[in-house]
């Protein structure tokens, strides 16, 4: 019997369906990097994802209080992204992550 694949291992193996995955979950790590970079680090450890799709900023926050905090900066958060990663980020959507069960 095959011993099974970590994740990390089949994250890392060729092959053009993890090979998305693994740019698109970089590309997610990168945008998150600019979106909490552009923030005050009380605001910014609120941000747990972070995406852009079709120059909308989509953002994952730990909860519905830090989401309307993000609302008030979400301009001037929508002109810094844009300029830092040099493309159009045209609006930004801001959701409430749950928390994860256990935490």
């Amino acid at each position: 019997m095959l011993k099974p694949k970590s994740i990390n291992e089949l994250l890392c193996t060729k092959g053009k369906p993890l090979s998305a995955l693994r740019s698109r979950s970089r590309a997610r790590l990168v945008t998150l990097d600019h979106v909490r970079a552009a923030l005050s680090p009380t605001l910014a450890a609120t941000v747990v994802t972070a995406g852009l799709e079709g120059g909308a900023l989509t953002l994952g926050v730990a909860g519905s209080h830090w989401a309307s905090r993000l609302r008030y900066s979400s301009e001037a958060l929508r002109t810094q992204v844009s300029q830092t990663m040099a493309v159009p980020v045209l609006k930004v959507r801001i959701k409430v992550i749950p928390p994860t069960a256990g935490t």
